[in-house]
């Protein structure tokens, strides 16, 4: 298939036969700006407007959180682009790409780090969608309740496993369609409650301290950009070779961040313009944004919010199978997507049915599982940087190849900047996560209750050690690789 004939000749109903393998060089297909509809779709959900409630939370003023927003979700996504471009280098997905820097079974932490992330991601997804629904319908009388909650979830579940399930045509040409949907739809909600906005509530806002700062930024990229590194090439792996580098870099960045800064910028004016509608969004981060609506758009605004977030959850499910087969489960790739979407049902029931407090949960787990994913990010964006040559594919699956069995100093590198990001990292309203922050007070920080306390530094400190440790002890093992012959590329 040829670049240019390559997005006319997409499959969507028929079931992907490509898992943890190198695609093809027949089937490599499209474009770098081909790569705009994942991205975009996945990043439209009008969750990003209720990050502007979130990042408020932290106590900063509406110019700092729109600063640190904006800051937090470029250079995340930034990091997705330059992983990207690993895709097109080795045409197989992220995590198999991974086994480079780590080794083949070093690999497996950061891939059981990347599949706990990503199942993770589509069940907080799942779980917004149904409570979503839930508010609407209750808004329009037609119920809201448990019976409403059960029937949503089994919808939202229902289409989540079946765009996992089909893989890579069916998700580009879903996420083609859910990207014009939510985009116009979510412009017609922001036109809705623009008259909401009070500026003078918004600007009295009082500024928060550098520690403040610091915490909402790594919300920011850890609710963003680093919640997609390690699924960030399984799309651009099916693009040519000859793709431009800089276009994959460019397109990922851009499809994925200019969504979510305008919703954010939004969300920050709604927000800081009603405590009321500040405090809802904590218990419902998209059913609250309904009660602002005219009766008339509450369907359409259901419509919008669950599209958005399906599109989310698609892509999660998607690269969470291919996680679990670089694992070593050998299944169809498909039956590694059904098995996560039960795994993301009996969660999502948990949350709805039985759980609180979902903000909370929700900052827990994206700090807990941020930190090591911080860690891997680090350490593959200094092997990429490292690598002048495309990957030797077919030695990506053997332990007597190149890249070998355990490669120890990416290895300890996450294991140990894991264990020093923990140790700088806190959340109250996490039960689960008390045992955090044991290194506050060794390090003079003021220990879990002062004013480092909620600044996260762990994650930032976790990606730096783990660019920097591979960055400096991995060269000489990378150019060792690269001087090597490469096999030819592999053909089926």
């Amino acid at each position: 298939m040829t670049e240019a004939t390559g997005a006319s000749e997409l499959r969507p109903l028929q079931v992907e036969t490509n898992g943890i393998n190198v695609i093809s060089e027949s089937e490599r297909k499209g474009q770098p700006r081909d790569l705009f509809w994942p991205w975009f779709a996945a990043n439209i959900s009008v969750l990003g407007l209720s990050y502007g409630s979130f990042e408020l939370g932290f106590g900063i003023s509406f110019w700092q959180a729109l600063i640190v927003g904006v800051v937090g979700i470029v250079l995340s996504f930034l990091a997705c682009g330059f992983i990207a471009v690993a895709g097109k280098r080795g045409s197989a997905p992220t995590m198999v790409l991974s086994r480079a820097a780590f080794g083949v079974n070093g690999n497996k932490l950061p891939t059981v780090i990347s599949w706990l992330l990503t199942v993770g991601w589509e069940t907080v997804l799942v779980i917004l969608a149904t409570l979503a629904t839930a508010t609407v319908f209750q808004r329009l009388g037609w119920g809201g309740g448990n019976p409403t909650k059960v029937v949503a979830l089994i919808v939202v579940v229902a289409l989540t496993i079946f765009g996992g399930v089909m893989g890579f045509d069916l998700i580009m040409r879903l996420q083609t369609w859910i990207t014009i949907v939510t985009g116009v739809f979510t412009v017609v909600f922001i036109a809705l409650v623009a008259d909401k906005i009070h500026w003078t509530a918004v600007s009295a806002i009082k500024g928060g301290t550098i520690q403040e700062l610091i915490g909402a930024l790594v919300f920011m990229m850890t609710g963003f950009g680093l919640g997609w590194v390690n699924c960030a090439a399984d799309y651009s792996r099916y693009l040519p070779r000859r793709s431009s580098g800089s276009g994959v870099v460019g397109w990922t960045t851009f499809a994925s961040s200019v969504a979510p800064i305008f919703l954010l910028l939004f969300g920050l004016l709604l927000a800081g313009s009603s405590k009321s509608l500040n405090t809802a969004i904590g218990t419902d981060p998209i059913g609250a944004l309904a009660t602002l609506l005219p009766t008339w758009f509450l369907v359409p605004f259901a419509i919008v919010a669950v599209l958005g977030l399906i599109g989310g959850s698609v892509l999660d499910i998607y690269s969470s199978g291919l996680a679990l087969l670089t694992l070593g489960l050998r299944i169809p790739r498909y039956r590694a997507a059904l098995i996560d979407g039960a795994v993301m049902t009996l969660g999502s029931i948990y949350v709805v049915f039985v759980a609180n407090n979902f903000v909370g949960q929700f900052e827990g787990f994206l700090i807990t599982l941020g930190v090591p994913i911080a860690a891997w990010c680090g350490v593959m964006l200094a092997d990429i940087a490292l690598r002048r040559r495309d990957y030797a594919e077919p030695e990506l699956y053997t332990t007597s190849g190149r890249y070998g069995d355990i490669r120890w100093v990416p290895v300890l590198a996450v294991i140990v900047s894991t264990g020093i990001g923990w140790g700088l990292v806190t959340n109250s309203s996490a039960s689960w996560l008390t045992w955090q922050g044991y290194l506050l007070s060794p390090f003079h920080l003021g220990g879990k209750t002062g004013a480092w306390a909620f600044a996260n530094l762990g994650v930032l400190i976790a990606l730096a050690i783990g660019f920097v440790v591979t960055g400096l002890l991995s060269r000489s093992a990378v150019r060792a690789e690269e001087a090597a012959p490469v096999p030819a590329p592999a053909i089926a």
